[in-house]
């Protein structure tokens, strides 16, 4: 069960980055946690994946 929860937490984190393309992924995250009550430990690696998405937009399709 965690590991289902933990997926959507971060499939939710990616949706949100495309929508809101936040200017500081560290911020972001950090306000994601403290507003949907996620429990701690987790947020180095959501930073990371924030910043993995944010290149993915920001890099041309070829």
């Amino acid at each position: 069960m965690a590991k289902r929860s933990h997926n959507e937490v971060q499939e939710s984190l990616r949706e949100l980055t495309r929508i809101f393309r936040p200017k500081d992924p560290r911020k972001f995250v950090k306000d994601y946690i403290r507003k949907y009550r996620i429990t701690g430990g987790y947020e180095e690696e959501l930073t990371m994946l924030v910043e993995r998405e944010l290149t993915k937009l920001n890099t041309p399709a070829s």
